[in-house]
């Protein structure tokens, strides 16, 4: 009798992928747990420092693509190991970085890691695992963003807060370091995913569903990266959180991410992916329209619940969806979701900055909630012209 695929262990050479996602988000939101320490440090305004989350975003969302089609003939231990090798480099320079000048570009520089390491750790999971495993393998991986979120943040926000934004960095690199040699002693050899054809990409430039798809993605990204960027300070100015109370709202808010994202892994099948992404961004919506009640530490932690219940259960449902509307250009599709997902970080936390150096840092969760509307808005068109297309080739066939 077949063994059941749900109850097989997975390998043993996924646990590197999944500590190297692990690693690869804790160095990513390193900046907004820190923000307001390296604010502090460096002179600059808090909205000045929020230009390390945006422009970093830039280079994750052009890199995404760009380095996907660079990289194609890469064996992936070597790519994923030197990658990491980078980060690790790249985050123990900018720990010694004297002025916000200086650390800046060095920043930006070290976030080609996450557009390398992620996507391409997904790629090559269907060449390490029997088909019949491979969804829940790439749903393994991916645990570590959310594990991040949980222990990442939290642990940087705090580390960030009693001993300075440099030893949180200084972290990153040595865990980075750490993921570097785990990834090499354990991957095999000769993995080479296919790369990307262009007639894919010419193909999701054609398909309306996709590409209002990504638009969602943008804007769901957008108005959380708005506030989310910016979380530290906000928390600092509005509740004069001690760096112990900061670190423990932030492991509440990835503790609540992580349990969205296993129900929305759960019940995805059963509500559809366009239902799952809707009630996901209609989560985070709620938390928007209620923030103005988060008056004490408290009731902060009340507010945030239905954002961090979507925050991640949205990326997988998002990526289900795409995967769902075409199967064969996943690839292509899941790539230009992940610059996507970047751009909107970008651009949430280019607003965001703004807004707080005009002074109107109350206005954070009133413009995040209309890019999340927005976000509402677009996926229902998106789910609309998907069944006119399922209309459409019904009728010719």
């Amino acid at each position: 009798m077949a063994a059941n695929p749900s109850s097989t262990p997975m390998p043993r050479v996924l646990w590197p992928l999944l500590f190297g996602n692990f690693v690869i988000g804790t160095g990513v939101m390193v900046v907004p747990g820190t923000l307001s320490d390296i604010s502090g440090s460096l002179n600059v305004s808090v909205a000045t420092a929020g230009q390390l989350i945006s422009a970093a975003a830039v280079l994750m969302c052009l890199g995404a693509p760009l380095f996907a089609a660079l990289v194609a003939g890469w064996d992936r231990r070597r790519l994923l190991a030197l990658s990491m090798l980078w980060y690790a480099a790249l985050h123990l320079l900018c720990a010694l970085m004297p002025s916000f000048g200086t650390l800046l570009p060095l920043r930006v520089l070290a976030m080609a890691a996450p557009a390398i390491f992620s996507p391409q750790a997904a790629a090559c999971v269907g060449l390490l695992v029997p088909p019949e495993q491979r969804g829940r393998a790439i749903t393994f991986v991916f645990l570590g963003w959310s594990v991040a979120s949980v222990l990442g943040m939290p642990l940087s926000a705090l580390v960030g807060g009693l001993a300075g934004w440099r030893v949180a960095f200084t972290g990153v690199a040595v865990l980075a370091l750490v993921s570097a040699v785990w990834v090499w002693r354990t991957m095999p050899n000769g993995i080479k995913p296919p790369a990307l054809s262009l007639a894919a990409w010419k193909e999701i430039a054609h398909s309306k569903p996709l590409l209002l798809c990504i638009v969602v993605t943008v804007l769901y990204s957008s108005g959380q990266f708005v506030l989310f960027s910016y979380m530290a300070p906000y928390y600092k100015a509005q509740l004069n959180v001690t760096p112990l109370e900061l670190s423990l709202l932030f492991a509440w808010f990835g503790a609540f991410g992580f349990l969205g994202n296993l129900v929305m892994s759960r019940n995805i099948d059963r509500l559809g992916a366009s239902r799952s992404v809707f009630i996901a961004v209609a989560c985070m919506a709620l938390s928007m329209l209620l923030w103005p009640l988060g008056t004490t530490l408290w009731l902060a932690s009340v507010v945030v619940l239905p954002w961090a219940l979507g925050c991640f259960a949205s990326n997988s449902a998002q990526q289900a969806r795409l995967v769902g509307l075409a199967p064969a250009l996943a690839t292509a599709s899941v790539a230009l979701n992940t610059s996507a997902m970047y751009a909107g970080q970008g651009l949430g936390a280019a607003g965001g900055g703004a807004l707080i150096a005009s002074s109107r840092m109350d206005w954070l969760n009133w413009v995040g909630l209309v890019g999340l509307l927005a976000a509402l808005a677009v996926s229902a068109w998106a789910t609309r012209a998907a069944k006119a297309r399922a209309l459409d080739s019904n009728a010719i066939n």
